[in-house]
């Protein structure tokens, strides 16, 4: 006859490896759930609801004035919504304040439109930087992370000019570089193509691909160039009138019969013609 302590045994300690293994993160990476957010009386996003999943480019197209960028403030917690839930990294962040803020954007980073490098660097210490705030790292390691980023974007030829020296497009893959330096998770574009010549626009998004592509990010880039939407884009938010009037892949918008979007794709296509 078995006493009680054979028929419940005691429960071991849980092993302490067991503990450190962390469930995957299901859902979407970003999304965006009824946000709203208003200046004075000019409705800038009106109840705009879209995901993002890991590893996907979301690209978000429209017109000047449509919210596009403010989203990206939205996602950075730069902004706060008037109304709605949004989603960043798998969290809630609607109410979270600047300390937890920092942690979040440990893992998503932004490019912005004006590249916002240190005049007073060079290419290369631009670069470094980030890796310089870690404190981990010695200077042999953060030169060969360093002019692995330059090589990676194209810019290594250029390591010791001053941004001053480089033309928008070249600035912006020095911040894109930096933007990597940082080890992010999901990486935010504001505009990248905007001001450039059609062959760097061309050089920029062929970079965003591969990035997307060799390094699995998440990202998601505001433009309205449809030609580099066509290129990265894994699906498409077009905002009108502080509203998403589509939400899909690049191929059906091109038979969407929402009036706007057509026009839209219309004037890009006489844009080529030109």
């Amino acid at each position: 006859m078995s006493s009680p302590s054979d028929q419940n045994p005691p429960k071991t300690a849980p092993d302490l490896n067991d503990a450190l293994v962390t469930e995957p993160q299901t859902g979407p990476y970003i999304a965006f759930k009824d946000v709203s957010k208003s200046f004075g009386d000019k409705h800038v996003l009106r109840d705009v609801s879209f995901e993002v999943m890991a590893g996907e480019t979301v690209c978000i197209l429209g017109r000047s004035g449509v919210g596009k960028s403010v989203t990206l403030q939205n996602i950075m917690g730069f902004m706060k919504p008037d109304s709605g839930r949004v989603i960043v990294a798998y969290e809630d962040i609607t109410d979270y304040d600047e300390y937890q803020l920092q942690r979040i954007r440990k893992k998503v980073t932004m490019v912005f439109q004006n590249g916002a490098l240190f005049d007073s660097l060079t290419v290369r210490e631009n670069v470094a930087f980030p890796l310089r705030e870690r404190h981990d790292l010695n200077e042999d390691q953060i030169f060969q992370i360093t002019d692995g980023l330059l090589e990676m974007v194209g810019v290594k030829p250029m390591a010791d000019l001053l941004p001053s020296d480089l033309s928008t497009g070249m600035k912006r893959s020095v911040a894109i570089a930096r933007a990597l330096a940082a080890q992010p998770e999901c990486v935010l574009y504001d505009e990248p193509t905007t001001m450039v010549d059609p062959l760097m626009a061309q050089l920029l998004g062929d970079l965003i691909k591969r990035l997307n592509l060799q390094l699995k990010l998440t990202s998601v880039v505001v433009t309205h160039d449809m030609r580099l939407a066509q290129k990265v884009a894994s699906r498409i938010v077009f905002l009108h009138e502080g509203r998403v009037v589509f939400y899909g892949t690049y191929a059906e918008m091109e038979r969407s019969p929402e009036p706007i979007v057509q026009e839209f794709i219309g004037l890009d296509e006489l844009k080529i013609e030109a």
